[in-house]
């Protein structure tokens, strides 16, 4: 999960950047139809789950994570021996990365990225195809960071949504971030998207209530289903 904390005044009453500094939640996702949703912040801070290792077991290094926030993943690839870049745009959330022995930048996706066209895979992990509320444009990006032969690896809502949205952070005291273009975005859509971009689905799967794809361009060795 990724968000710009730079629009506050102070960003310590950011209910995100507040949480990124106390690991105290909980932190909610409101959309401006007064839809209110409990993110999964717990995770952020806390080893990979059993659904993180379906993940994690299919990256090949190198890594790119894209919206890393204190960067869970990339720092268990790197402790695996892969090497694994985090990219966000929450300065507090690169710099605990880094502080626990990460390796990230302080970057949006749609700026320019080291090694582009050599990631051998791209993480959109934890709804992170929300980012820039645009999964087209942010899929096509993907595209330019890929490898040949690289892959993109999706988390999508569990349920076939596609919506874009506005949306901002809130804590249970009120409190309220900037808000920021957001997307959500199902399993269906996305097969739908990826044929358009003219990228294959070589993997669909589920673990308990999270759903993710895997996705690769067509006609490399990769767009073929195991």
């Amino acid at each position: 999960m990724t968000t710009d904390e730079s629009g506050t005044s102070c960003a310590g009453e950011d209910p995100y950047a507040l949480f990124l500094q106390t690991g105290h939640g909980p932190v909610y996702l409101r959309l401006t139809d007064g839809r209110q949703t409990r993110m999964p912040a717990h995770r952020w801070h806390a080893p990979p789950t059993a659904a993180d290792e379906t993940v994690l077991k299919r990256c090949v290094s190198p890594v790119l994570d894209i919206g890393c926030g204190p960067g869970r993943l990339c720092r268990e690839l790197l402790s695996r021996g892969a090497f694994a870049l985090g990219v966000d745009i929450a300065p507090r959330a690169v710099a605990q990365t880094t502080a626990l022995g990460g390796i990230a930048v302080c970057r949006s996706v749609f700026d320019r990225l080291p090694a582009e066209g050599a990631w051998q895979t791209v993480l959109l992990a934890d709804g992170n195809i929300g980012i820039g509320g645009d999964p087209r444009a942010l899929l096509g990006r993907c595209i330019e960071l890929i490898a040949p032969m690289g892959v993109v690896l999706v988390e999508v809502d569990p349920d076939g949504v596609e919506e874009l949205c506005t949306a901002w952070f809130e804590d249970i005291y009120g409190r309220k971030g900037p808000p920021f273009p957001w997307a959500r975005l199902g399993a269906p859509a996305l097969h739908r998207i990826a044929k358009d971009l003219a990228l294959s689905v070589t993997d669909q799967w589920r673990y308990s209530h999270r759903c993710f794809l895997a996705l690769a361009h067509q006609g490399s060795p990769s767009s073929h289903p195991n």
